[in-house]
């Protein structure tokens, strides 16, 4: 016989809305310290959206950060900051840092001439250092790249509107706009909170949590629907319930798949990719989350219409009036 991994029982009776208020509580005040540690704390911008020349070194010694900073005072440089990138991947000969460098010039960038005279400095310091890589990001473009990153995310957001509401009801797509807008504050508050890197790949990934998101969101809207036809007369708060129980094994199976596969390249993958993946980790367990609490509570206060099409006359919950199948069922 062959083996089969179950993370869900296949017949669950889970009262999803038994703590509605505490869960959506907890997800208003998230929102709220996300919003706040935006505005106050502000976002730790990368090169992209900032602009300037950030510098990747590689030497086989290991160095101070600080000799590297004191090297550097004095060549008229409006910011300086230096950081030494750890990854379980280095070798014990492999020691790399970031050295991100702003200037007073109109082009934000280091000129060829500085840059020879950085790479001189640091090599009085440690002899060995080498420039891996070097990005220079003036600040119009970067300017124009916080515009348009901005622009895509609300592009993507008003397109999911559109869709669920021309495939579903109006109700149903303001709910699942609704939990995309908490996914996305709640990343972007995370990424403020603890001054993780926010740069293009972490837009990307919150475009790919968007996506995520909506369609787990749309199968779960899918079955409701189907179960709305089917049960007209019993309650919507039971019906959800039902849909959601039903689609659990899904929606658990392609979390938990997704999150092995971003945990792996989290932990491997290396430091170039880690605000990506963690971006994209983050929003596969909000957006699972508010799938199943965020959206189906908006849908469950504004109401839906219940004349989709003709119940099952063979089924005989569609014949009981306000039958719910969670009736004597245990909390699990």
């Amino acid at each position: 016989m062959a083996f089969r991994l179950k993370l869900v029982p296949d017949v669950t009776n889970i009262d999803f809305f038994r703590w509605q208020w505490l869960t959506v509580g907890i997800s208003a005040l998230a929102v709220v310290i996300s919003i706040l540690a935006t505005v106050f704390m502000g976002l730790n911008y990368g090169i992209d959206f900032r602009g300037g020349t950030t510098i990747r070194t590689e030497s086989t010694t290991a160095f101070e950060i600080g000799e590297y900073r004191q090297a550097l005072d004095g060549m008229g440089f409006s910011d300086v900051s230096i950081t030494e990138v750890f990854d379980p991947s280095f070798g014990a000969d492999r020691h790399v840092a970031m050295v991100r460098i702003g200037t007073t010039d109109e082009t934000g960038s280091v000129s060829p001439q500085q840059l020879n005279e950085v790479e001189a400095a640091l090599k009085e310091v440690d002899p060995a250092v080498t420039f891996v890589s070097v990005e220079s990001v003036g600040p119009k473009v970067s300017d124009e790249l916080i515009r348009t990153a901005v622009i895509a995310v609300a592009a993507a957001t008003l397109g999911i509107l559109a869709y669920i509401w021309l495939r579903f009801e109006w109700q149903l797509a303001v709910g699942a706009v609704v939990a995309l807008v908490h996914d996305v504050l709640l990343t972007v508050g995370v990424f403020a909170l603890f001054q993780f890197k926010f740069d293009l790949t972490t837009i990307a990934a919150l475009l790919t949590t968007l996506g995520f998101s909506v369609n787990d969101t749309v199968v779960v809207f899918d079955r409701l629907r189907e179960n709305l036809i089917k049960y007209k007369s019993m309650k919507l708060v039971d019906v959800m319930n039902l849909t959601v129980n039903e689609t659990l094994s899904r929606t658990v199976m392609t979390a938990v798949t997704t999150a092995i596969a971003l945990t792996a390249m989290l932990v491997l993958g290396g430091d170039v990719v880690r605000g990506f993946v963690f971006a994209m980790l983050w929003g596969v367990f909000v957006g699972t989350y508010s799938t199943v609490y965020i959206a189906k509570s908006v849908v469950l206060w504004l109401g839906v219409r219940r004349d989709w099409g003709p119940s099952d006359p063979k089924d005989p919950k569609a014949k009981r009036k306000n039958v719910s199948p969670f009736e004597g069922a245990e909390e699990v």
